[in-house]
């Protein structure tokens, strides 16, 4: 009924897996190796032709981008709301999602990207590389990916994401003073979306962000042990990246002394 093409580390597909694990839903998992360009083959992009994951594919019909495919769950399966009762309640929550859609998440990739998975790549056939970046259908993205590939830190894009994550984290804490949770007094689609990106953060070593925002930390406390979230992306965490991020962590912390 439910079939689910997603990667261990996403941090959309991750969005999606704790949607699911709030409604507490039985899926099928296929799951992506995204360095071995499984999400750019001919059969994957039939169903998703940006070539990312994640994609849902509930009784055959495909649904695309993870903001849309957890706002779907959230109406098809309506036990357990995650969306605020009220119009101005879902508004909010509308407002924090979009923000990833529009900066946030390529910002993370940014991030991601120049700290550690640059690496994965740079350590792979320079053929390898090129393939895989020829394959990006967005050009702003493969333009965006090859330089963090080739610079890393210094790339062009790394220091406007760090701007953009200082931005979001005092619009957090801002709006926590306000109410215990992004969108008023309940866990909502808000905390799933974001939920995963504090992960990453915080393998990264940005530690910084959070430390400078304790509201914002108590929360990301809260969100990360709620079960949905342990069980959508805490149990997906892959050793391997684990390791490459903390190996990397100083390195972020010494640039970050720069930049902040």
């Amino acid at each position: 009924m439910l079939k689910l093409y997603h990667n261990d580390m996403s941090v959309c597909a991750a969005k999606v897996r704790i949607a699911l694990a709030e409604k507490k839903l039985d899926w099928e998992g296929v799951h992506l190796n995204l360095r071995d360009g499984d999400a750019q083959k001919p059969a994957y992009l039939k169903l998703n032709p940006n070539a990312v994951v994640p994609t849902l594919v509930h009784d055959e019909r495909v649904i695309i981008e993870s903001t849309v495919i957890c706002e779907f769950i959230d109406d098809q399966w309506p036990d357990r709301p995650l969306k605020p009762a009220d119009g101005f309640g879902r508004a909010k929550m509308r407002l924090w999602t979009k923000q990833l859609d529009e900066g946030v998440h390529a910002a993370v990739g940014t991030l991601s990207f120049a700290v550690a998975f640059r690496h994965q790549w740079l350590a792979r056939p320079t053929e390898d590389r090129i393939r895989w970046l020829a394959g990006i259908p967005q050009p702003e993205r493969r333009l965006r990916l090859q330089s963090l590939l080739e610079e890393g830190m210094d790339s062009p894009y790394f220091a406007p994401a760090i701007e953009r994550y200082l931005k979001l984290f005092d619009d957090f804490e801002v709006t926590l003073g306000q109410s215990e949770w992004l969108a008023g007094q309940s866990f909502s689609l808000a905390e799933i979306a974001y939920a995963p990106y504090l992960a990453r953060l915080r393998h990264l070593g940005f530690d910084v962000f959070f430390e400078a925002h304790s509201r914002v930390a108590e929360w990301s406390d809260r969100v990360a042990r709620r079960p949905s979230v342990l069980e959508g992306v805490e149990r997906w965490f892959n050793p391997k990246y684990l390791t490459l991020f903390a190996e990397k962590r100083v390195e972020v912390a010494t640039r970050l002394s720069r930049l902040i």
